[in-house]
């Protein structure tokens, strides 16, 4: 038979990256290997999840916020003026503002509409 020679620096790493898991997947090699695997792929997805959802967060509070101004009665609209006027403010900043600054935003908002 032939010798492995790295086997157990490869089952010391699976599990020093297993070790926060519960129960066997943190102690057993194989369960381990399979929750790593498991682990990776769900980072690697939710990566590109957490991007869209951050996006739909900002256009609903911007929505919100516009809305409520009564200046403009969508979302849709609101954005299309911006693009309009050439006022290239992304969604996170305008986001941030309606949250913290509706002022701010009611001064935007009257500026592109006119």
């Amino acid at each position: 038979m032939t010798r492995v020679r790295r086997a157990r620096r490869r089952r010391t790493k699976i599990r020093l990256f297993a070790s926060t898991f519960i129960g066997a997947h943190s102690r057993l090699t194989r369960t381990a290997t399979q929750q790593k695997m498991r682990a990776l792929v769900s980072s690697h997805r939710d990566r590109g999840r957490q991007k869209r959802d951050f996006r739909r967060l900002w256009i609903t509070r911007i929505n919100a916020a516009a809305r409520e101004n009564t200046v403009f009665y969508s979302y849709n609209k609101f954005i299309q003026n911006l693009y309009k006027k050439q006022l290239l403010l992304n969604r996170k900043i305008l986001a941030q503002i309606a949250i913290s600054n509706k002022n701010c935003l009611y001064m935007i908002s009257n500026k592109i509409s006119k």
